[in-house]
């Protein structure tokens, strides 16, 4: 039965010109079984990183032959690409005209970061656009090479308005459905055109562009689909789907053929990258399954990501890792009994734009324990010193060593036992647990560990509750 679907390509599915072909047959397989199809594309493999440090160098150095040889070796990618990926000669010409248009923006627009020697959080969304903007004109052009009728359109076109919170901004929902709906609707179900998305992106409501944050084009994926009541949202990657556990480190991981929006939200803020944290939200709100599929392994059914995990009786699904984080703790005798202490911890870090992974306060008072990004590690330091300096807190230490690690499963809630085998299995192997976390959800137990201990640790909870074998 045909679907109306969103399809998210990542950069590793766009990363050069046949793989942009390669995306465009798959989309192409889909349309003719009669689907209606929102494609989202994300910038080439690396593009965005390298458009945010050219943006910083030229901030702090204003090197204009820097700026002029990074464009070069910019447009040569992105011409091959599209000389590589499309076989029509007019719409390669048509396309790379296009490319050279957004491409000389992108060079007046460091040159005047350079002249200025400063990169606002809106220049940096403006610049950082570009990697999406580039990407998605060829992905269309090879669909259009190959019969099909598409369209390119960035984030704003597209409909999706945000807020004006630079560099991670959130869509203004009554808004951009209404939008949305009036933009694709009408391509999709008259026209029958594949519209080409960029990711990541979107405009705030003067029209001036703004990012979703790193790894946004699920997220504009997602809120794409919750817009126009897609059947599904297929999230294509470089991976058969969601894992049990990270393959680097246990062999036997496998491919979970279906969890609940809830695990999902768990492992992709516990360090799980297959999806973007934020990708579950508008598909909640309309129930819409969400599919994590491979680009380079179609056949593979993937993960679907689904409403009711009551129905799921497994009791761990996934063991997975946060690798760069640090520990905090900070502690003092006068803590306990003392009000307000925790509460003026947290206004601090947050008005130091630290943000909080995982806190746990023993029943004491005396001691409260927070890992951050280890990025934020150094501000959060000088945040906390500042705020208490002659006060109830007498020692703010930190550890750079460590790792955290969460044991996820909706069955775990209400199960009795399961705190039990994880730390006897951790037990077994002499793994160190530095903090202890356990959300309300009661979804997943996290805890810390010392860096050393991560691998054997693993694959002792991979272990102990039998991940690898198929259910």
């Amino acid at each position: 039965m045909p679907m109306r679907l969103v399809m998210k390509f990542g950069g590793t599915s766009v990363a050069d010109g046949l793989r942009i072909k390669n995306v465009a047959s798959l989309i192409r397989g889909f349309y003719d079984d009669k689907n209606e199809i929102v494609v989202v594309v994300s910038a080439l493999s690396g593009v965005t990183d390298e458009l945010e440090k050219e943006a910083k160098k030229a901030s702090e150095k204003g090197d204009v032959a820097e700026i002029d040889l990074f464009i070069k070796r910019l447009a040569k990618r992105y011409h091959d690409a599209t000389k590589e990926a499309i076989d029509d000669k007019e719409i390669t010409k048509k396309v790379i005209e296009g490319l050279n248009l957004k491409l000389d923006d992108l060079r007046k627009s460091l040159i005047s970061i350079s002249h200025l020697r400063e990169l606002t959080d809106r220049s940096h969304d403006y610049l950082s656009s570009f990697g999406e903007r580039l990407s998605t004109p060829i992905l269309s052009g090879v669909m259009r090479s190959m019969g099909l009728d598409s369209i390119s359109l960035t984030g704003g076109e597209a409909g999706i308005v945000t807020n004006s919170i630079f560099k991670n901004a959130r869509p203004l929902f009554d808004i951009t459905n209404d939008k949305v709906r009036k933009c694709l609707l009408p391509l999709i179900e008259i026209k029958k055109v594949i519209p080409g998305v960029s990711g990541f992106i979107a405009v705030d409501k003067n029209g001036v562009i703004t990012t979703l944050g790193r790894g946004g084009s699920d997220y504009t994926a997602s809120i794409i689909g919750a817009a126009i009541d897609a059947d599904e949202i297929w999230i294509w990657t470089d991976v058969d789907g969601v894992m049990t556990a990270d393959p680097k480190f246990v062999p036997e991981a496998r491919t979970l053929p279906v969890i609940s929006y809830l695990e999902a939200m768990e492992l992709s803020y516990f360090g799980a990258k297959v999806i973007h944290p934020k990708t579950i939200e508008p598909a909640i709100q309309k129930g819409i399954p969400v599919r994590v599929k491979n680009t380079f392994n179609p056949e593979h059914p993937g993960t679907t990501i689904v409403k009711a995990h009551e129905e799921i009786k497994d009791i761990v699904k996934a063991v997975t890792i946060i690798k760069n984080v640090a520990l905090i703790n900070v502690s003092g005798a006068a803590m306990a009994g003392t009000p307000g202490v925790a509460a003026r911890v947290f206004t601090t870090l947050a008005e130091a734009d630290v943000n909080i992974m995982m806190i746990s306060q023993g029943s004491s008072e005396a001691n409260i324990s927070i890992v951050v990004d280890e990025a934020s590690l150094h501000k959060a330091i000088n945040a906390l010193k500042s705020e208490f300096r002659e006060d109830v807190v007498k020692s703010i230490t930190h550890d750079e060593d460590v790792c955290a690690i969460a044991v996820v499963g909706a069955g775990m809630a209400g199960t009795l036992g399961v705190a039990g085998r994880v730390f006897s299995a951790m037990g077994r192997v002499g793994a160190n647990v530095r903090m202890i976390s356990q959300g309300s959800s009661e979804a997943n137990i996290s805890f810390v560990v010392n860096e050393k201990d991560v691998e054997k640790t693993v694959i002792a909870l991979h272990d102990e509750f039998n991940l690898g074998a198929e259910r």
